[in-house]
């Protein structure tokens, strides 16, 4: 049997195999999972497993029942050693500036917007995997807090607004006034 490699032409992540018989015949491969997950789901899954990966090398290691705010911000720090953000301190010359013009020796951090997604997915982990909504350790308020922070630090380190775009409604069309005749003069009917 020879496999050959699928490809969706509009996604070139969707990539499947499918058997080849000598009689010409095709078949899906035999495993029986269920349809391919999301991107997302994908993401969701490595992020749970890396976060698990985290409590077993916890030095004591540590029970995901266990697990506190205080546990997933210090996850939160830990995976600020491997940011590419770039984030000035207030002596940098450059603070404030999205596009420095030279380089500078401020810090990499991770970005807000993918700790923030992150936050999303692990806690949404959380509670796909048996954990109760009043006791998710992602939703804590020290966790809500470290993020608002970073996002501040950072829009004012980048010079990069995180607020909210409202958006544009399209113009309304003006409909054109023609003039109003004068009123009629006093007594005149």
């Amino acid at each position: 049997m020879d496999s050959i490699r699928e490809t969706d032409s509009s996604n070139s992540e969707n990539v499947s195999l499918i058997n080849v018989s000598n009689n010409g015949g095709t078949s899906l491969p035999s495993s029986s999972s269920s349809p391919t997950a999301s991107r997302y789901e994908n993401q969701k899954r490595r992020d749970w497993n890396t976060f698990g990966q985290y409590l077993k090398n916890h030095r004591p290691p540590l029970s995901l029942s266990r697990c506190s705010g205080a546990h997933v911000l210090e996850f939160l720090r830990y995976l600020d050693q491997f940011g590419k953000t770039k984030v000035h301190t207030p002596i940098c010359p450059f603070y404030g500036h999205p596009n420095p013009p030279a380089p500078c020796p401020c810090p990499l951090r991770q970005a807000w917007g993918s700790l923030d997604a992150l936050i999303g997915r692990l806690r949404a982990a959380f509670e796909e995997n048996g954990g109760k909504p009043e006791v998710n350790p992602f939703g804590a308020r020290a966790v809500r807090l470290y993020l608002r922070e970073v996002r501040d630090l950072q829009s004012k380190a980048r010079g990069i607004s995180y607020e909210k775009k409202k958006r544009k409604r399209p113009p309304t069309q003006q409909i054109p006034t023609l003039p109003m005749p004068p009123p009629p003069p006093p007594g005149a009917s």
